[in-house]
């Protein structure tokens, strides 16, 4: 079975909907986004959240103590980077929170999964050069991937089931493509989780 994360989530029908479907991962977005939450709204919606799932913080060059606060709160059970942040950050970040890290690669290249912030981190996340834009990007990188990654980009109903055979992801990472007008969508959230947890 492969796991699977719905991103920006951002209301409580959002939490909701991914409850239904014990979807594995939720993301809140903490970087500049349309999606974006506040702490505080994060701080609600997590409370809702099924304690089987694990939640997620996205983060883009975010200063230590914002990532700290979140953590020590429990808003948050993963953290996931989308900056240009360092190993010896990454490092820090899981000394000052016990927290696996998440280092997302735009447009990787097969360099790239073997950079210093990559090796710090837990888990990859392999996107698009342009992340929520419902784009792909050369899937063939990520067969070079040996640390467990999550599959971003352009994924949905039309290509989940191709992007999960050709790349044996650890999980699929979906925002847009669960959205109609820019606006999550339950039944496209129900037909992404079933489809991943199918294969």
């Amino acid at each position: 079975m492969t796991r699977i994360k719905i991103c920006g989530l951002s209301l409580p029908e959002h939490v909701q909907w991914a409850n239904e479907v014990l979807v594995d991962y939720v993301g809140f977005v903490f970087a500049s986004s349309r999606r974006m939450v506040s702490e505080e709204q994060a701080i609600e919606l997590s409370a809702l959240v099924d304690p089987r799932i694990q939640v997620v913080g996205v983060f883009v060059d975010a200063p230590l103590g914002r990532i700290v606060s979140l953590s020590d709160k429990q808003v948050i059970n993963l953290i996931q980077l989308h900056g240009n942040e360092s190993a010896e950050y990454i490092h820090e970040i899981r000394r000052l929170t016990n927290l696996a890290v998440i280092k997302a690669l735009r447009s990787p290249s097969v360099d790239d999964l073997q950079s210093p912030s990559a090796e710090a981190a837990d888990y990859l996340l392999l996107d698009s050069a342009q992340p929520g834009s419902g784009r792909c990007f050369d899937w063939t990188v990520a067969k070079a991937c040996s640390k467990p990654f999550f599959l971003a980009g352009g994924l949905g109903a039309h290509n989940l089931e191709d992007a999960i055979a050709c790349c044996h992801p650890f999980a699929v990472d979906l925002s847009s493509a669960v959205e109609v007008s820019g606006r999550k969508d339950r039944f496209l959230m129900h037909q992404a989780v079933a489809c991943a947890h199918r294969l």
